[in-house]
């Protein structure tokens, strides 16, 4: 009898082990690391994926994918929106951790603290130069510097506390180094360079907006070589964001040197959101004298304010800009979005942010609008190097294993899609809509967008800390 019990335990201990919390069934699997596309069962256990199986699995909660394409959720390395009114917007886009690296944060610990199981989706960090400059220099700036930190240079004890509070913010688990160049302009290159050694020191990638945008020199070309250098020389990981805003027409160019800088062994890796306008603060640097030449001929009616939709004039421009606000800017060729797109080497990211639905469209439709517009309707880019840009790169430049993949070990963030049919929604007039085509996201195993309902109540996501 006790050997018949035994024979019976081993007979059933299989299918116990094939109990798994949720199970996305016959589902079109794609993984961009292995390559694999084809239809299989996902097994979700304690907010892994456990299994990824062509047989049937068994689960407390059943959900037929049938027709849909499962893959990992889509990581956004420069979503400025890091509230609970952008979380959401980011999910239904099938974003599953959204971060804020190119501004970057400061101080660190309490920046996380705010948000630890709180959240909707993944969130995390760098240690910002920007936040760090500001507070050493008393600028009067919120999120971006509007006076002190970009008028003045700072001194050799300001510089010294400078970069102590992004020191402080590394040790605090940041993950990497934020620098926004073009909104601190009085900021040397000495600084830099201290900075890009910080980096290589610490072995943390820096995430770069650029000194200069566009043709007129110095523009973009000059800008990129500065990184560029100061890469070579101290052997920093370096990230070049939104390729396309900062190189405009000579995008092409920027693109040929980081290829060629990678080539020779430089870690160096860029992205570009696939929209036809930049998105900024009015009051900051960018808009000092002799902008429109640097931003690629552009005047005031290719400005946009955001928060009421108007075009500006010469008067408009003085009057909000006194005042600071978010300016849609209309200077990036469409063709350059489309060449950034299908390019390999250009990840995918939304440089996002909405208030109170106020903003640019990248905030909430970046990704769909990849899927649908670029992949599906122009083919400028295959499915499996559409997600490979937008899950699998951004985890290998962040260095994460767990993330990116949809594979057995992996954390169970996937997004859930349908190829003929996921498309963006938000515009220029009315940003705050909702991407369709993304019936179930995942975060950590538990469902934050379920039937294309967002489960706003659900805190599953988790801060990314080095």
């Amino acid at each position: 009898m006790r050997d018949l019990l035994w024979v019976a335990f081993m007979l059933a201990a299989p299918v116990l082990a094939q109990q798994y919390d949720i199970v996305l069934a016959n589902g079109r699997v794609m993984d961009p690391e292995s390559n694999l596309d084809g239809v299989r069962n996902v097994g979700i256990r304690g907010g892994k994926i456990g299994a990824v199986s062509e047989s049937a699995l068994q689960g407390r909660v059943v959900v037929d994918v049938r027709g849909l394409v499962v893959t990992a959720g889509f990581i956004d390395l420069h979503s400025h929106g890091q509230t609970p009114e952008n979380y959401g917007f980011k999910a239904r886009d099938g974003v599953t951790t959204a971060l804020e690296l190119e501004v970057g944060v400061n101080p660190v610990s309490a920046w996380y603290g705010a948000r630890e199981s709180r959240a909707l989706i993944n969130f995390g960090a760098t240690s910002g130069h920007i936040p760090a400059r500001m507070a050493v220099m008393h600028d009067s700036g919120q999120f971006l510097p509007r006076d002190a930190a970009v008028t003045n240079t700072a001194t050799p004890e300001q510089v010294r506390q400078i970069l102590e509070l992004v020191r402080q913010g590394l040790d605090a688990g940041a993950l990497g180094i934020g620098l926004g160049i073009a909104y601190v302009p009085k900021t040397s290159r000495a600084e830099i360079l201290e900075l890009f050694q910080l980096a290589a020191e610490r072995r943390v990638p820096i995430y770069v907006h650029m000194r200069n945008a566009g043709p007129l020199e110095p523009g973009a070309i000059d800008a990129l070589q500065e990184v560029l250098a100061d890469g070579a020389a101290t052997g920093a990981a370096v990230h070049i964001v939104h390729i396309t805003s900062m190189g405009l027409r000579e995008t092409p160019v920027l693109m040929t040197m980081i290829q060629g800088a990678q080539r020779r062994g430089l870690d160096v890796t860029t992205e570009a959101y696939p929209y036809t306008a930049a998105m900024t603060d009015l009051s900051s640097a960018v808009f000092d004298t002799g902008w429109q030449e640097h931003l690629g001929g552009i005047s005031y009616g290719d400005l946009q304010w955001a928060l009421t939709g108007e075009r500006l004039n010469a008067d408009t421009f003085v009057r909000y800009r006194k005042q600071g606000g978010m300016v849609v800017i209309h200077s990036i060729p469409e063709e350059i979005v489309r060449l950034a797109v299908g390019r390999p080497l250009v990840m995918i990211a939304s440089d996002g942010v909405l208030e109170n639905g106020k903003g640019h469209p990248r905030g909430a439709g970046t990704f769909a609008r990849v899927l649908g517009r670029y992949v599906r309707e122009q083919h400028a880019i295959e499915l499996m190097d559409a997600l490979r840009k937008m899950s699998l790169m951004p985890a290998q430049r962040l260095g994460i294993q767990s993330k990116g993949r949809l594979q057995v070990g992996a954390d169970a963030d996937i997004t859930v899609f349908d190829a003929a049919r996921v498309i963006d929604r938000a515009t220029f007039d009315n940003p705050a809509q909702y991407s369709d085509g993304i019936p179930y996201v995942l975060v950590n195993g538990a469902f934050v967008v379920q039937n294309s309902e967002l489960q706003g109540q659900a805190t599953p996501g988790r801060g990314l800390r080095r």
